[in-house]
C-alpha cells in the first residue's frame, strides 16, 4: 500500500502572525516539502491545479519534473489535473514527458475541478463539464496507446493521422486515477477503463465515500477488469499531529478557524467527527486512518493534506517527521494484516510494464526518418506497425455511448 502527501498549492495567511508568503517562497516551501516526504519514507508526492489566485500550481508536470530531478524514490501525481479545460493533445505530451524525466515514477489523478471560471479563461462552457471530461478522456487514452490517430469530437478540432510525442516510456502510458469527491459519473468512467478511483474523502462523511466506493467497485467488476476487490482505490485525508492531543488541538485551531476552505462553519470538533480530518495524537491519527478499511474495503494509496491553510513550512515539516517516523510504519503493518491474495497492490510503471510484456524486452520507440514537419506515410515508428483504430460501439451497459469507446 503506497501513502503520500498531496497540496493544492494555496496561498494563505498565516493567521497566527499575521503573514502572508509570496508566491516564490511558497513554491520552494512546496519543493522541501516533497523532498522532505521521500525522506521520511513516504511513497508519493501530488500537486494540484489552479489558474487563479491565491493558488501557484498552473503547471503541475514542470514543478513535478523539477522535483523528480532531486528525487529517486518518490512516486509523483497530481491532485488533480483538469481533464476538462486542458487539451488533451497537450496532457498527452506533457505526462509522457514526465513519465521519461521521471524515470517512471510520474502518474496522474484527473478530474473537473473545483473553479467554476476556470471554464471561460480555457474557452470552455462548465455546463459541459461532464461531457468535457468523457470526451477529453477517450482521446487521452487512445494518444496514449496508438502511435496514429484518427477522431473527431464535440469540443476540439478533428485530428488526422496525428502522432502524440513522445511515446509513452516503454510503451506503457502513466497510470490514471480519476478524482471525485461527489460525481458518481466520475466513478462510472474509472470503472469503464479499468483504472483507479479517488476518493477524496475530505469533506464529506465515511457514508458518502462508501457508496462512492461501492458504485466504482461494482461497475469494475461489470465492465469485466477483474472482482470487486481488485479494483483500485485511493483515499485522501487531512490530519494534524503533535505527540498529545490537546497539543494538536491547541495549535491547529486558529488555522482550521481561519481557513477559506472550511472556517466560519462547524467546529473543529465538529468537523473531526463527521469528516476524516484527524487533530490529535500519532495513535488517533492511526486509529482513524484504519477504520476507513471498514468502509471503502482494502485498498491502495492513502493521501494527506498537511501543507494547507497557512501553516508555516516548519510546521509542516515537523508534521511529516511524525507522520513518517510514528504514523506510516505503523499503517503498513496494519493495514497488511490480513489483506486477502486477491487484492493487487498500487501500480506503479515496473509492474505496468511487467504485466504487458512478462519476461519480454518492453518497447523502445525509434521514429523512421521524416521531412521535419511529422508527415510520414504509414507508422511513423521504426519498431511498430500502424496502431489506427476504427472506433466500435461502446460496450453493453456502459453510461457514456460511442465517445467513450475503450480500446
Amino acid at each position: 500500500m503506497q501513502f503520500g502527501i498531496f497540496t493544492v498549492s494555496d496561498i494563505t495567511q498565516d493567521p497566527t502572525t499575521g503573514r502572508t508568503p509570496s508566491e516564490a517562497e511558497r513554491i520552494q516551501a512546496t519543493v522541501t516539502i516533497a523532498k522532505h516526504a521521500e525522506e521520511v519514507g513516504l511513497d508519493v508526492f501530488a500537486l494540484g491545479e489552479h489558474h487563479n489566485p491565491p493558488f501557484w500550481s498552473s503547471s503541475p508536470t514542470t514543478t513535478l519534473a523539477y522535483i523528480a530531478g532531486q528525487t529517486t524514490t518518490l512516486q509523483l501525481s497530481t491532485a488533480t489535473t483538469l481533464i476538462t479545460t486542458n487539451d488533451p493533445v497537450r496532457l498527452a505530451e506533457d505526462y509522457a514527458m514526465l513519465q521519461h524525466v521521471s524515470g517512471g515514477r510520474a502518474d496522474l489523478m484527473i478530474g473537473r475541478g473545483n473553479t467554476g471560471p476556470v471554464y471561460p479563461w480555457f474557452g470552455q462552457d462548465i455546463r459541459q463539464g461532464l461531457a468535457l471530461a468523457v470526451e477529453n478522456y477517450e482521446l487521452l487514452h487512445r494518444l496514449w496507446r496508438e502511435d496514429i490517430v484518427d477522431w473527431e469530437g464535440k469540443f476540439r478540432t478533428p485530428l488526422q493521422g496525428f502522432t502524440s510525442t513522445p511515446r509513452p516510456l516503454d510503451g506503457v502510458p502513466p497510470f490514471v486515477w480519476h478524482g471525485s469527491i461527489r460525481t458518481p459519473e466520475i466513478a462510472e468512467q474509472a470503472a469503464f477503463y479499468g483504472d483507479g478511483f479517488f476518493a477524496n474523502h475530505i469533506f464529506w462523511p465515511a457514508s458518502h465515500t462508501q457508496r462512492m466506493i461501492a458504485l466504482y467497485r461494482q461497475r469494475f467488476e461489470h465492465h469485466g477488469h477483474g472482482t470487486a476487490d481488485q479494483a483500485i482505490v485511493g483515499l485522501g485525508g487531512q490530519v494534524f499531529l503533535a505527540k498529545n492531543s490537546q497539543d494538536a488541538v491547541r495549535q491547529f485551531r486558529p488555522y482550521f478557524d481561519e481557513a477559506p476552505v472550511y472556517g466560519h462553519g462547524p467546529s473543529l470538533e465538529e468537523f473531526t467527527q463527521q469528516t476524516p480530518l484527524t487533530v490529535g495524537s500519532p495513535q488517533e491519527v492511526i486509529d482513524k486512518t484504519l477504520s476507513f478499511r471498514d468502509y471503502v474495503g482494502d485498498y491502495q494509496r492513502q493521501m494527506f493534506l498537511l501543507d494547507h491553510a497557512g501553516l508555516p513550512l516548519k510546521t509542516v515539516l515537523e508534521q511529516l517527521d511524525l507522520l513518517g517516523e510514528e504514523v506510516v510504519p505503523v499503517l503498513r503493518r496494519e493495514f497488511a494484516k490480513n489483506r486477502p491474495a486477491t487484492v493487487p497492490d498500487a501500480p506503479t510503471h515496473a509492474s505496468l510494464v511487467q504485466a504487458k510484456y512478462g519476461d519480454d524486452e518492453p518497447r523502445q520507440a525509434v521514429p523512421n526518418a521524416n521531412r521535419g514537419d511529422n508527415l510520414t506515410v504509414g507508422s511513423p515508428y521504426q519498431d511498430a506497425g500502424a496502431t489506427r483504430r476504427t472506433p466500435q460501439p461502446a460496450t453493453a451497459g456502459s453510461a457514456f455511448g460511442p465517445a467513450a469507446t475503450r480500446k
